[in-house]
């Protein structure tokens, strides 16, 4: 697990701890059922002390991000909505089941494949749904995804779940953060496309070791990227008073940002960075994700094709 931490900062070492090993169960980097490092091992390594990896362990737990177990340490927390086996598995049987039930009628291969297509292509999905409460957020993320799909890619909040007339023709999406509430409240139980966020530790990697003096800023819209980076950044090296934050929902956030060495902005920010002379990208969701995601639209466009 790669952690980074700032002693001179105004960040505690524990807020830093906890928001790096949340991203890194967001992201996929610490995956559930995975083991933490013990308080000793961490505090041998980073020099820390053990009363403050401790407290860190037990927000996480508190927060459900991991949970103990008598005699064996720390892991990463099961999600509770994750099926006992692989989902391919599950669709796997799935399909087995309705071929069996297919021949108990005599149903020759060549009509149900007609069968079967007909169905598909009755009413294909015309574009991707975004379920998001956070708006800001999810400006951010449908920026991202409108990026790689050619389909429309529209976004609501939690409250509007409870509406099924909105998913007609949709393709449900949620961020891995939502998933279980989301599920909880969409009616009918249908598919739901998730989302997995970045690595954290990963994007910042390129541009590390942080160097000395050198002004940054921060622009966002969004209230949780800006403080996100900015913990990051002063554990991984930054002087926190060389970084300079701005909201960019605010008139004249980009004054002065021409003159810093380079400015860490999110997908939708970056569409308002003209003449900026060095910036560094850190968008939010995972190569991984996206990828699913085309190969879902490629599906939904020919979902019978060899």
């Amino acid at each position: 697990m790669r952690l980074w931490f700032s002693r001179a900062s105004e960040i505690s070492i524990r807020d830093q701890l906890v928001t790096q090993i949340v991203l890194s169960i967001l992201s996929g980097d610490l995956a559930p059922g995975q083991r933490l490092p013990s308080t000793r091992d961490l505090a041998r390594r980073f020099h820390l002390h053990p009363n403050t990896i401790s407290a860190s362990y037990r927000q996480l737990a508190h927060q459900n991000w991991v949970e103990f177990r008598k005699g064996s340490g720390i892991y990463v927390r099961e999600p509770k909505q994750l099926r006992a086996q692989a989902p391919e598995l599950d669709l796997d049987q799935l399909i087995a089941s309705f071929l069996h039930s297919a021949r108990q009628i005599e149903g020759r291969l060549s009509v149900v494949r007609s069968r079967l297509r007909q169905w598909l292509e009755l009413q294909p999905p015309d574009h991707f749904l975004l379920i998001e409460p956070d708006q800001e957020l999810a400006r951010i993320v449908v920026t991202e995804m409108r990026r790689v799909l050619t389909l429309p890619v529209k976004n609501c909040g939690l409250d509007e779940c409870k509406d099924g007339t909105l998913f007609e023709g949709a393709v449900l999406v949620a961020l891995s953060l939502k998933a279980k509430t989301t599920r909880d409240l969409l009616p009918d139980n249908p598919e739901l496309l998730v989302l997995h966020l970045r690595s954290a530790g990963d994007s910042l990697a390129a541009y590390l070791p942080a160097p000395s003096n050198a002004l940054v800023g921060v622009a966002s819209r969004w209230p949780t990227f800006l403080k996100t980076a900015h913990t990051m950044l002063v554990a991984a090296g930054f002087d926190p008073d060389c970084l300079v934050l701005r909201d960019s929902s605010k008139p004249n956030w980009r004054r002065g940002l021409k003159q810093i060495s380079a400015v860490v902005y999110d997908s939708l920010t970056a569409e308002k960075l003209d003449g900026i002379r060095r910036v560094l990208t850190f968008p939010l969701l995972a190569e991984s994700s996206l990828k699913e995601l085309l190969e879902y639209e490629e599906f939904i466009r020919s979902p019978l094709t060899p």
